[in-house]
Protein backbone atom coordinates (compact mmCIF):
# COMPACT_ATOMS: atom_id res chain seq x y z
CA UNK A 1 0.00 0.00 0.00
CA UNK A 2 1.65 3.85 -1.21
CA UNK A 3 2.16 5.85 2.12
CA UNK A 4 1.89 9.36 -0.86
CA UNK A 5 -1.43 9.51 -2.62
CA UNK A 6 -0.40 11.75 -5.76
CA UNK A 7 -3.32 13.91 -7.09
CA UNK A 8 -3.08 17.33 -10.12
CA UNK A 9 -4.68 20.09 -8.95
CA UNK A 10 -4.40 22.23 -12.32
CA UNK A 11 -0.25 22.28 -12.81
CA UNK A 12 0.13 21.25 -9.56
CA UNK A 13 1.11 17.88 -8.16
CA UNK A 14 -0.29 17.37 -4.42
CA UNK A 15 2.04 14.90 -2.63
CA UNK A 16 0.01 13.15 0.56
CA UNK A 17 1.98 11.78 2.89
CA UNK A 18 -0.65 8.88 3.95
CA UNK A 19 1.70 6.96 6.48
CA UNK A 20 -1.58 6.18 9.69
CA UNK A 21 -2.39 9.18 11.96
CA UNK A 22 1.36 10.26 12.97
CA UNK A 23 2.74 10.34 8.77
CA UNK A 24 6.20 8.48 10.62
CA UNK A 25 9.03 8.70 7.68
CA UNK A 26 9.68 4.73 7.10
CA UNK A 27 12.10 3.36 5.09
CA UNK A 28 8.55 2.64 2.44
CA UNK A 29 8.01 6.18 2.74
CA UNK A 30 11.24 7.28 1.01
CA UNK A 31 10.79 5.23 -1.08
CA UNK A 32 7.04 6.07 -1.97
CA UNK A 33 7.96 9.95 -2.19
CA UNK A 34 11.37 9.71 -3.97
CA UNK A 35 9.24 7.75 -7.07
CA UNK A 36 6.19 10.64 -6.81
CA UNK A 37 8.92 13.05 -6.79
CA UNK A 38 10.45 11.47 -10.24
CA UNK A 39 6.95 11.98 -11.92
CA UNK A 40 6.80 15.25 -10.55
CA UNK A 41 9.93 16.12 -12.88
CA UNK A 42 8.61 15.35 -15.77
CA UNK A 43 4.26 15.75 -15.48
CA UNK A 44 3.75 18.39 -13.32
CA UNK A 45 4.48 22.55 -13.00
CA UNK A 46 4.86 22.43 -9.29
CA UNK A 47 4.40 20.54 -6.35
CA UNK A 48 2.57 20.54 -2.69
CA UNK A 49 3.58 18.40 -0.20
CA UNK A 50 0.56 17.89 2.23
CA UNK A 51 -0.43 15.15 5.57
CA UNK A 52 -3.33 15.29 7.81
CA UNK A 53 -5.15 17.20 9.94
CA UNK A 54 -3.28 16.07 13.23
CA UNK A 55 0.38 15.51 11.48
CA UNK A 56 2.42 16.85 8.60
CA UNK A 57 4.52 14.06 9.65
CA UNK A 58 5.73 13.55 13.45
CA UNK A 59 9.07 12.66 11.78
CA UNK A 60 11.41 9.66 11.54
CA UNK A 61 9.66 6.13 11.98
CA UNK A 62 11.77 5.67 15.12
CA UNK A 63 10.09 2.23 15.91
CA UNK A 64 10.97 0.67 12.82
CA UNK A 65 14.54 2.24 12.36
CA UNK A 66 15.77 1.34 15.83
CA UNK A 67 15.71 -2.38 14.88
CA UNK A 68 18.42 -1.55 12.22
CA UNK A 69 22.09 -2.77 12.38
CA UNK A 70 24.54 0.06 11.13
CA UNK A 71 24.64 -1.27 7.19
CA UNK A 72 20.46 -0.75 7.23
CA UNK A 73 20.64 2.77 8.93
CA UNK A 74 23.57 3.73 6.42
CA UNK A 75 21.03 2.83 3.84
CA UNK A 76 18.14 4.77 5.27
CA UNK A 77 19.81 7.69 5.77
CA UNK A 78 21.51 8.07 2.28
CA UNK A 79 18.15 7.63 0.93
CA UNK A 80 16.81 10.27 2.85
CA UNK A 81 19.23 12.98 2.23
CA UNK A 82 19.26 12.18 -1.33
CA UNK A 83 15.18 13.00 -1.22
CA UNK A 84 15.35 15.93 0.91
CA UNK A 85 18.53 16.81 -1.28
CA UNK A 86 16.23 16.16 -4.85
CA UNK A 87 12.93 18.02 -2.81
CA UNK A 88 15.07 21.41 -2.37
CA UNK A 89 16.85 21.89 -5.51
CA UNK A 90 13.81 20.30 -7.37
CA UNK A 91 13.68 23.21 -10.49
CA UNK A 92 9.81 23.46 -10.40
CA UNK A 93 8.23 25.63 -7.61
CA UNK A 94 7.11 23.98 -3.83
CA UNK A 95 5.29 24.32 -1.02
CA UNK A 96 4.18 22.50 1.98
CA UNK A 97 0.80 23.04 3.26
CA UNK A 98 0.83 21.77 6.87
CA UNK A 99 -2.35 21.37 8.32
CA UNK A 100 -0.75 19.56 11.55
CA UNK A 101 2.30 19.17 13.06
CA UNK A 102 5.94 19.20 11.31
CA UNK A 103 7.96 18.46 13.63
CA UNK A 104 12.28 16.52 13.73
CA UNK A 105 12.19 14.64 10.50
CA UNK A 106 8.21 16.21 9.48
CA UNK A 107 9.99 19.68 9.41
CA UNK A 108 12.93 18.60 7.59
CA UNK A 109 10.69 17.52 4.28
CA UNK A 110 8.91 21.33 4.56
CA UNK A 111 12.18 23.25 5.06
CA UNK A 112 13.07 21.77 1.36
CA UNK A 113 9.76 23.52 0.15
CA UNK A 114 10.20 27.59 -1.07
CA UNK A 115 7.21 28.05 0.69
CA UNK A 116 5.39 26.73 3.90
CA UNK A 117 1.73 27.29 4.58
CA UNK A 118 0.47 26.48 8.06
CA UNK A 119 -2.30 25.68 10.07
CA UNK A 120 -3.70 28.28 12.91
CA UNK A 121 -3.69 26.85 16.33
CA UNK A 122 -1.95 24.51 18.59
CA UNK A 123 0.68 23.36 15.34
CA UNK A 124 4.13 23.07 15.99
CA UNK A 125 7.40 23.15 13.45
CA UNK A 126 10.72 22.48 14.92
CA UNK A 127 13.46 19.95 15.26
CA UNK A 128 14.12 18.16 19.07
CA UNK A 129 17.56 16.13 17.52
CA UNK A 130 19.62 17.47 20.09
CA UNK A 131 17.30 16.09 23.38
CA UNK A 132 17.95 12.66 21.94
CA UNK A 133 21.22 13.24 21.34
CA UNK A 134 21.58 13.51 17.12
CA UNK A 135 22.02 16.55 15.38
CA UNK A 136 19.83 18.11 13.08
CA UNK A 137 20.76 16.56 9.72
CA UNK A 138 23.18 18.66 7.28
CA UNK A 139 21.08 19.99 4.82
CA UNK A 140 18.29 21.42 7.01
CA UNK A 141 20.21 22.92 9.34
CA UNK A 142 22.09 24.87 6.26
CA UNK A 143 18.49 25.70 4.78
CA UNK A 144 17.75 26.67 8.06
CA UNK A 145 20.07 29.45 8.65
CA UNK A 146 19.76 30.65 5.51
CA UNK A 147 15.90 31.02 5.87
CA UNK A 148 15.96 32.39 9.51
CA UNK A 149 19.66 33.44 10.12
CA UNK A 150 21.56 31.70 12.68
CA UNK A 151 20.64 33.23 15.85
CA UNK A 152 17.11 31.84 15.23
CA UNK A 153 18.25 28.83 14.04
CA UNK A 154 20.98 28.60 16.69
CA UNK A 155 18.27 29.15 19.69
CA UNK A 156 15.88 26.28 17.69
CA UNK A 157 18.70 23.61 16.86
CA UNK A 158 20.83 23.75 20.38
CA UNK A 159 17.61 23.54 22.49
CA UNK A 160 15.73 20.96 20.17
CA UNK A 161 13.03 23.62 20.13
CA UNK A 162 9.54 23.25 18.70
CA UNK A 163 7.77 26.66 17.51
CA UNK A 164 4.08 27.50 17.28
CA UNK A 165 3.19 28.04 13.99
CA UNK A 166 2.86 31.71 14.80
CA UNK A 167 6.61 32.18 16.52
CA UNK A 168 7.91 30.43 13.22
CA UNK A 169 6.05 33.13 11.28
CA UNK A 170 7.38 35.73 12.91
CA UNK A 171 11.05 34.40 12.16
CA UNK A 172 10.22 33.46 8.59
CA UNK A 173 10.01 29.95 8.97
CA UNK A 174 6.68 30.26 7.78
CA UNK A 175 5.01 31.95 5.21
CA UNK A 176 1.54 32.41 6.25
CA UNK A 177 -0.69 30.90 8.93
CA UNK A 178 -4.02 30.54 7.91
CA UNK A 179 -7.45 29.33 8.52
CA UNK A 180 -7.08 25.30 8.42
CA UNK A 181 -9.34 25.40 5.73
CA UNK A 182 -7.10 27.45 3.62
CA UNK A 183 -3.83 26.24 4.39
CA UNK A 184 -4.21 23.79 0.69
CA UNK A 185 -5.93 26.14 -1.34
CA UNK A 186 -3.42 28.98 -0.76
CA UNK A 187 -0.75 26.52 -1.50
CA UNK A 188 -2.21 24.72 -4.19
CA UNK A 189 -2.66 28.95 -5.83
CA UNK A 190 0.47 29.55 -4.93
CA UNK A 191 2.26 27.24 -6.71
CA UNK A 192 -0.14 27.14 -9.70
CA UNK A 193 0.79 30.61 -10.16
CA UNK A 194 4.36 30.25 -10.48
CA UNK A 195 3.72 27.08 -12.88
CA UNK A 196 2.46 29.31 -15.19
CA UNK A 197 5.43 31.15 -15.87
CA UNK A 198 7.93 30.33 -18.23
CA UNK A 199 9.37 27.35 -16.92
CA UNK A 200 13.28 27.73 -17.52
CA UNK A 201 13.57 30.94 -16.22
CA UNK A 202 12.25 30.32 -12.99
CA UNK A 203 14.61 26.88 -12.95
CA UNK A 204 17.22 28.97 -13.14
CA UNK A 205 16.15 32.01 -10.00
CA UNK A 206 15.52 28.79 -7.38
CA UNK A 207 18.73 27.49 -9.03
CA UNK A 208 20.37 30.79 -7.69
CA UNK A 209 19.06 31.08 -4.41
CA UNK A 210 19.74 27.75 -3.32
CA UNK A 211 23.37 27.58 -5.17
CA UNK A 212 25.04 28.40 -1.68
CA UNK A 213 23.50 25.58 0.43
CA UNK A 214 23.67 23.01 -2.09
CA UNK A 215 27.42 23.26 -3.13
CA UNK A 216 28.25 23.47 0.78
CA UNK A 217 26.32 20.50 1.23
CA UNK A 218 27.92 18.74 -1.63
CA UNK A 219 31.21 19.20 -0.07
CA UNK A 220 30.35 18.39 3.20
CA UNK A 221 27.88 15.86 3.53
CA UNK A 222 29.36 12.82 3.46
CA UNK A 223 31.43 13.42 6.41
CA UNK A 224 28.77 15.18 8.15
CA UNK A 225 26.54 12.10 7.64
CA UNK A 226 29.35 9.25 8.93
CA UNK A 227 29.19 12.00 12.11
CA UNK A 228 25.98 11.74 12.71
CA UNK A 229 25.77 7.58 11.68
CA UNK A 230 28.41 7.42 14.60
CA UNK A 231 26.35 9.42 17.49
CA UNK A 232 23.25 6.99 16.54
CA UNK A 233 25.22 4.10 17.80
CA UNK A 234 26.47 5.74 20.57
CA UNK A 235 25.10 3.71 24.01
CA UNK A 236 23.65 6.42 25.46
CA UNK A 237 22.07 7.94 22.73
CA UNK A 238 20.56 4.88 21.48
CA UNK A 239 18.82 4.77 25.07
CA UNK A 240 17.65 8.18 24.46
CA UNK A 241 16.01 6.76 21.04
CA UNK A 242 14.61 3.87 22.24
CA UNK A 243 12.86 6.15 25.13
CA UNK A 244 11.33 7.95 22.12
CA UNK A 245 10.37 5.55 19.93
CA UNK A 246 7.99 4.05 22.57
CA UNK A 247 6.02 7.42 22.44
CA UNK A 248 4.85 6.69 18.78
Amino acid sequence: MATVNVTMQGATAVLRLDNGATNAISSKLVDDLAAALAQVRTNAGGLVLAGNSKFFSIGLNLPELIAFDRAAIIDFFTRFDQLTFDLYTLPLPTASAMNGHAVAGGGVLALTCDFRFAAAGKKLIGFNEATIGLPVPYLPDLILRQLVGDRAATEMLYHGRFLPVDRAGEIGLVDAVLPQAEVEEQAIATINSLAAQPRKAFALIKESRTDAVRTTYELHNRAKLGRMLDCWFEDSVQTLIRAAAEKF
